[in-house]
């Protein structure tokens, strides 16, 4: 994927000599290893900033909503996806996008990688499939698909489905993924079992919003866990408080999602909040055959009518 970087600058900096765009939104180095962040680029001298590799994990879409600028914007898999969601929900029209779509074969997760060190890691160098990881008295080199965030590892819809420019071949989609392994666990449960995981899982959440933050799909103007008339739902760490949370958002997300791990990488506590998200992306891909974001032709399920819809659950 580093052979992209070349591209999007060129891709970047012609768009904004043209003046067919006032801005370009995409990735530029961090200041700490692992974390590339986010950069609006308005001028073509500055496209130099613009930085792509493994560590493109945020999802660029969350930056659109609402926006009334001509924008490119670097899409990989994931981000057009909820690009085509913000299009069909009327947050941006298709026409104010230049997309410059990235094939991506995977973002790398930080926390697996950190978990391998006991000391500080310095510097990370990616090659083709290999990273080298570098501290005080240490190198190592890892495989990349070893070290992948889980949705990347599962994610059958690496190439953007829809862009204007390309920055490079589409690459091979991944066959034979069985996606929904751990929601079928899950499942299999008991009643009791599944309350127990559930609290097991939200244990260490300290109600940050760091996953509502960083997800494209909360762009309420005042999200349900703000209103304060009507309270939905607690200010606190009370248990039922954070299961209220984490489950209302999940279901504001159902039919939405596309997996984009956004989420589960900027919670600060490690939780695995796709639990929640990844079993209605299962329900509706089995109900509805539906998937989010592949499409601009046709509405998500859950806002349309169908007099076929099922209903089996209805007793």
């Amino acid at each position: 994927m580093l052979a992209y970087i070349a591209k999007i600058k060129e891709i970047s900096r012609r768009l904004l000599q043209e003046g067919s765009v006032d801005m370009v939104i995409g990735f530029r180095k961090g200041t700490v290893p692992m974390m590339n962040e986010p950069c609006f680029v308005k001028t073509p001298q500055d496209v130099d900033t613009f930085v792509w590799d493994s560590n493109c994990g945020i999802n660029l879409a969350n930056y659109l909503a609402d926006r009334k600028e001509k924008i490119g914007i670097v899409a990989k898999g994931c981000d057009s996806r909820n690009i085509v969601t913000h299009i069909i929900e009327n947050k941006i029209k298709r026409d104010q996008l230049v997309i410059i779509g990235v094939p991506c074969k995977g973002m790398i997760d930080r926390r697996k990688i950190q978990a391998l060190f006991e000391t500080e890691i310095e510097n990370v160098i990616e090659a083709d499939d290999t990273i080298t990881i570098k501290g005080r008295g240490f190198e190592k080199t890892l495989y990349k698909k070893e070290v992948l965030q889980d949705n990347c590892a599962v994610c059958i819809h690496r190439n953007p489905v829809i862009h204007d420019e390309l920055v490079g071949d589409l690459v091979e989609e991944q066959k034979g993924v069985d996606r929904y392994e751990d929601i079928r666990k899950i499942e299999s449960l008991s009643p009791e079992e599944k309350c127990r995981y559930f609290d097991n899982l939200l244990s260490a959440c300290i109600r940050c919003y760091a996953c509502r933050n960083a997800c494209p799909l909360c762009y309420c103007p005042t999200c349900f866990v703000d209103e304060s008339r009507p309270q939905w739902v607690g200010k606190s760490i009370d248990p039922i408080d954070t299961r209220t949370f984490h489950f209302l958002r999940a279901y504001h997300c159902a039919g939405r999602c596309t997996d984009c791990g956004s989420c589960e990488r900027a919670c600060p506590m490690g939780i695995n909040v796709r639990m929640f998200t990844k079993k209605l992306e299962k329900d509706c891909l089995e109900l509805f055959d539906w998937e989010a974001g592949m499409t601009l032709e046709q509405r998500p399920p859950l806002d349309t009518y169908r007099p076929d819809d099922p209903d089996d659950f209805i007793t």
